[in-house]
């Protein structure tokens, strides 16, 4: 094990255990359990089953060899037999096992290891290799180069602040000839453990310089087929967003051209609004403005039968003006004075008499009065007097 990995156990002993303290590692085994079982039984060599655990076991003068979990053997061969023999004796008993997934684990029986539980502070959890060097000497008989040993945390009810613990300690002088008996045959063994009941114990007693390195082939598939993925799901995403903004920009279109298409409209209301309020302008302004027919009626039946007008003009301001001739001028202010159709009847300069008719000749000017139930009244007065 190199430097950078021993300063980096600590941490990584406390990822695994709050990993296996997680509900996540059950989780994940169920789902890979359902999604394994959807698969065809030939793809199941091709994904692999994971880590698949053997015990090699020393029975008095053999060895023997076991799946975990099973208790009859698979191989066993006599110690001291040919190396070949025993390779192959081993090769046949896994043949059946991908060999990324083979583990091989040597099983001490119990009376070869000492066992101690421990009550230690939660702040100890992350150096228990540390604490179970130190308490190699108050626990044990054996000091710390002496012996190998493992420390893990128990899962059992503790005080606040503490927890248990359990180490276990074989000396040196046990497990040295047995490793170089297996390596001599050209074995290797993954894992030291020691036997309780008819499984393991669960600890790895062997000394991290000499765990066996491995390929991992599979692992840098599954890492090419996790970084795919990834790319995948990237890809997809991307082509989400792609989808999405065009569909913005269509909409965007879309709302673009029906604001135009509102403006439009709006536009045409307020021209429509506009024509009808000039309309009703021009209505209002026509019935408030006295026409020339009731001007003309109007002054037809107040004017004297022997008087005659020689012109009559209006102006924009209501103001009219008409010259004419009369036996008697001035008796046309009395005449004029009682209009429903104009006001302020008055001469405009002096009254000359005509030589040629005998008549007086006159300027006047008035000023017309607002069209209203004044003028239909002169209307209707008008159409009276002209009646036989």
């Amino acid at each position: 094990m190199s430097t950078a990995t021993q300063s980096l156990r600590p941490q990584l002993d406390r990822a695994r255990r709050a990993w296996r303290a997680s509900p996540l590692p059950r989780f994940f085994a169920w789902w890979g359990g359902e999604l394994a079982a959807l698969l065809p039984a030939s793809w199941g060599s091709l994904f692999g089953g994971g880590a698949q655990w053997y015990l090699l076991q020393r029975i008095d003068e053999r060895w023997q060899l076991r799946r975990a979990g099973e208790a009859e053997p698979r191989a066993q061969w006599p110690r001291g037999t040919e190396a070949a023999i025993e390779q192959a004796a081993l090769a046949a008993a896994v043949r059946e096992v991908d060999r990324e997934d083979l583990r091989l684990a040597l099983l001490l029986p119990a009376s070869a290891g000492l066992r101690r539980r421990l009550l230690l502070p939660r702040a100890a959890a992350d150096n228990l290799q540390q604490v179970g060097a130190f308490e190699m000497d108050r626990q044990t008989p054996f000091r710390v180069e002496q012996v190998y040993y493992a420390v893990t945390e128990l899962a059992v009810p503790a005080p606040a602040g503490r927890f248990f613990a359990e180490l276990v300690a074989v000396p040196r002088d046990t497990l040295d000839p047995l490793l170089a008996e297996l390596e001599a045959a050209g074995i290797r063994v993954d894992a030291v453990d020691v036997a309780e009941g008819s499984g393991r114990l669960g600890v790895n007693l062997l000394p991290p310089a000499r765990v066996p390195h491995r390929a991992h082939p599979r692992q840098r598939l599954n890492l090419a087929l996790g970084a795919a993925a990834v790319l995948l799901l990237v890809l997809l995403l991307g082509q989400w967003l792609h989808n999405r903004t065009q569909a913005l920009a269509t909409m965007q279109a879309q709302v673009d051209s029906m604001q135009a298409e509102a403006q439009q409209v709006a536009a045409l209301r307020q021209e429509l609004q506009d024509n009808a309020g000039a309309a009703s302008f021009l209505v209002r302004r026509k019935q408030n403005r006295v026409t020339m027919l009731d001007l003309l009626l109007d002054l037809t039946r107040r004017l004297p039968q022997n008087a005659w007008l020689e012109r009559l003009s209006v102006d924009p301001s209501g103001q009219v003006g008409f010259q004419g001739q009369a036996p008697q001028a001035a008796a046309l202010i009395d005449a004029l004075k009682d209009s429903k159709v104009v006001r302020d009847p008055n001469f405009q300069g002096s009254i000359q008499p005509d030589p040629a008719t005998g008549k007086e000749r006159f300027y006047m000017v008035a000023q017309l009065r607002q069209a209203g139930t004044g003028t239909a009244a002169a209307r209707a007065s008008s159409s009276n007097g002209a009646s036989p």
